[in-house]
């Protein structure tokens, strides 16, 4: 985080010379990026070097804390076998060996207490100075209330993450495995998110259900926590989507998946494999890189291509569905948001 935060001092002071305005800087990521973007938003030193945000698929609440991040440390010494005060021998290390340590260190030191906001075991540690908060607990830092922010993912993000799970791909996930999976990250409101989820696709298989029930616990409920905690400061706006198009490849199995924005939005949907060549994508992708431009230049994304697009308030919630057809719907999917925010509340 800090290498970034060089790299935008490096733009501030020499993109004037690439006919670039110093003032007037966009910075944008996608998943890890997403992450990424959520605690810039929170470090005071890059205060001033960026002046609007988006986040994509990949908005982080909370980070690691001094004391998980010190645990995890001392798990990996344990596991690689080396004390507390030979922290050096650690460059001796091949790389594979290093990274092999990190999963059984995590099961050793065990589950974070908010295990669906708690993002980078390995990673950026509010300590005070550098990070002194989390990027969005337990509210929006005041520091970012000048930056506009636009925020969403795509409609089925876990697609992507569940691809080489043979019962999901195949469509033969049962229903009690269904219940046990959900389970496992909806712990008392599983029966409602169930049924909820059936209610709202009453159609769908278990296997498209686990889709959008793992896709609400892993991205979108940090997605709209993130947003609403932003919106509640009633500062700079914040603007959500929602990327519902779904791709033709691979019988329509890989649907909205994670990562699919990337091609729409820069505008090159003839190069990735589940966007090429399908029907209404080269429109979409008009739409969508046009919104992005505006958002860079303006702060807002409303442009001629899209309808309007109002700010997102915890009023009415109000999210633009970049679809075939682009609308406007407000607090989209409300029972599933109310539960999936009971849910963390509940590992708070």
């Amino acid at each position: 985080m800090l290498d970034i935060i060089a790299a935008l001092g490096w733009v501030h002071e020499n993109i004037e010379a690439f006919g670039g305005d110093p003032g007037n800087v966009t910075i944008f990521g996608e998943s890890g990026g997403g992450g990424k973007v959520s605690v810039l938003l929170a470090m005071p030193a890059a205060r001033g070097l960026f002046h609007r945000a988006i986040i994509q698929s990949g908005a982080a609440i909370r980070v690691s804390t001094r004391e998980r991040a010190n645990a995890l440390a001392e798990a990996v010494l344990k596991e690689l076998g080396v004390g507390r005060n030979e922290c050096e021998s650690l460059q001796a290390f091949a790389a594979e060996r290093l990274l092999a340590a990190i999963a059984p260190a995590a099961r050793a030191v065990g589950r974070s207490r908010w295990p669906l906001l708690d993002r980078y075991d390995f990673g950026p540690v509010v300590d005070g100075s550098d990070l002194p908060q989390h990027p969005a607990e337990p509210e929006a830092p005041a520091s970012s209330d000048d930056i506009p922010l636009m925020i969403g993912g795509t409609r089925e993000e876990s697609a992507f993450f569940l691809a080489d799970d043979d019962a999901v791909w195949n469509g033969t996930l049962a229903e009690q495995e269904l219940r046990q999976r959900v389970a496992a990250v909806a712990g008392g409101q599983t029966d409602a998110l169930l049924a909820a989820y059936s209610a709202a696709m009453p159609q769908a298989s278990p296997a498209d259900r686990l889709i959008a029930a793992l896709t609400g616990s892993n991205f979108w409920v940090r997605a709209v926590l993130l947003a609403e905690r932003y919106a509640t400061r009633r500062r700079a706006p914040v603007f959500m989507y929602s990327l519902d198009w779904q791709s033709p490849a691979h019988g329509g199995r890989v649907k909205a998946h994670h990562a699919m924005d990337l091609p729409f939005i820069f505008d090159n949907v003839d190069v990735a494999d589940t966007t090429a060549g399908a029907p209404g994508a080269r429109e979409l992708a008009a739409r969508m890189s046009a919104s992005w431009i505006a958002f860079a230049r303006n702060g807002n994304p409303d442009n001629p291509a899209i309808p309007t697009w109002p700010a997102y308030t915890t009023a009415d919630r109000a999210t633009m569905i970049l679809d075939a057809e682009c609308r406007i719907v407000r607090d989209p999917d409300t029972d599933r948001r109310r539960l999936w925010t009971r849910v963390v509340a509940h590992d708070a």
